[in-house]
């Protein structure tokens, strides 16, 4: 059993939901971003997915494209991302997601990019712009201990939602909204809807839903439709409103325990 998988297993069988935590890799720079990786993993955060700094993040809304503008000057890359989850791994056992652009990843190679991440203890990827019809180039590459998470978006209708499922490992990230991250307007309603479809047609896996939680009653309310939340704005939000904070990283964890403890 994966990590990811013995994650919800647990979570499940104590009642619980996971609090996916994302942050940008090397924002604001590799030591405060090590350390507020820190702070989530010992505050409640049950997966932490690192995002690799792309300059065309075309999903992502203002506040995670300048955390990637920020992370970039600082230096930070793949390889550097890579070292970061071996850092992580020395102090948490919390499963991590290495969350990326295909771009970074192609000119990284696609056996490095499984050899390393294995061996500094990533437990899975997740592609954004990568749909299943275009993935064998680079998962047939790889071996069955990297999780692959595949995107469902709130329009996907209930046959595509099998088609990715069957070829995703870990979990399914339900997008609960058409736009970009960090975007507001929430409609529980509307994203009961589909993922009750969704859970109908994942093959068993772990749903979570994401884009648009900032706040403690939105992950107590996403997370009553789901396995689980994602909040990835919201916490490069505080990062970039505490920039030269001292305490900053400590005030991302109490965030994210506020987070936990809601749901």
């Amino acid at each position: 059993m994966s990590r990811i998988a013995e994650t919800f297993h647990k979570l499940r069988s104590s009642g619980q939901k996971a609090l996916v935590g994302f942050i940008t890799a090397g924002d604001p720079d590799f030591a405060t971003s090590l350390e507020i990786t820190r702070q989530m993993c010992r505050s409640g955060v049950d997966l932490l997915e690192l995002g690799i700094p792309f300059s065309d993040p075309a999903a992502d809304g203002p506040v995670i494209q300048r955390s990637s503008a920020r992370a970039i000057a600082a230096g930070m890359n793949l390889a550097r991302a890579m070292e970061m989850v071996r850092m992580i791994r020395e102090f948490s056992p919390v499963p991590i997601v290495i969350f990326s652009y295909y771009n970074p990843i192609l000119a990284y190679g696609a056996e490095g990019f499984y050899r390393d991440a294995t061996a500094a203890g990533a437990d899975g990827a997740l592609v954004v712009d990568l749909p299943p019809e275009e993935s064998d180039e680079l998962t047939d590459l790889w071996g069955k201990d990297l999780d692959f998470i595949r995107l469902v978006a709130p329009t996907t209708p209930p046959d595509r939602m099998a088609a990715i499922a069957s070829k995703a490992s870990g979990f399914i990230y339900l997008v609960s909204m058409t736009g970009i991250t960090g975007s507001g307007g929430l409609k529980s309603e509307e994203t009961a809807v589909v993922a009750n479809d969704l859970k109908k047609n994942c093959h068993g896996l772990p749903v979570c839903v994401g884009f648009g939680i900032s706040t403690p009653e939105d992950a107590a309310g996403m997370s009553k439709l789901a396995d689980g939340v994602v909040v990835g704005s919201a916490f490069e939000r505080l990062i970039e409103s505490g920039l030269g904070d001292k305490d900053l990283a400590a005030k991302v964890g109490r965030f994210a325990a506020g987070l936990k403890a809601a749901m």
